[in-house]
């Protein structure tokens, strides 16, 4: 399940646009490869990264997982209510599993990120 007007990282995130803002959160293929979810920390509400830092970490079962930005700009909301129900992820990873939303700075990188057909075309190997 690959959802189109959506773009995806190399990493299994993926992003919705709205306007500046940016909302993102792990893919279906990522929350599977990682198992049953039982916690997301995400400490960095209201803080400035760059594409490709880490703004975050997941936990799964088996294994835990960095989560990094897909595109610079602020943190600007988080989806608290991973919190208390982590394993939403695992069963609505591409609406109410959302993690966070980024105030875009430089809508040119958007440019690189992958489609939906790319992305497919990433996992398939």
């Amino acid at each position: 399940m690959i959802p189109e007007g959506l773009k995806y990282t190399k990493e299994h995130e993926w992003v919705k646009i709205e306007g500046d803002t940016a909302i993102v959160g792990i893919t279906d293929f990522a929350q599977k490869e990682l198992g049953d979810i039982v916690f997301v920390e995400i400490d960095t509400e209201g803080e400035r990264l760059e594409k490709d830092d880490i703004f975050g970490s997941i936990e799964a079962v088996k294994t835990v997982s960095d989560l990094f930005m897909p595109l610079n700009g602020e943190i600007i909301e988080v989806n608290t209510a991973l919190a208390d129900a982590a394993e939403v992820v695992n069963t609505d990873a591409y609406q109410e599993g959302w993690m966070i939303k980024i105030k875009i700075e430089d809508p040119a990188q958007i440019d690189d990120l992958m489609s939906a057909d790319q992305y497919a075309a990433h996992i398939q190997g």
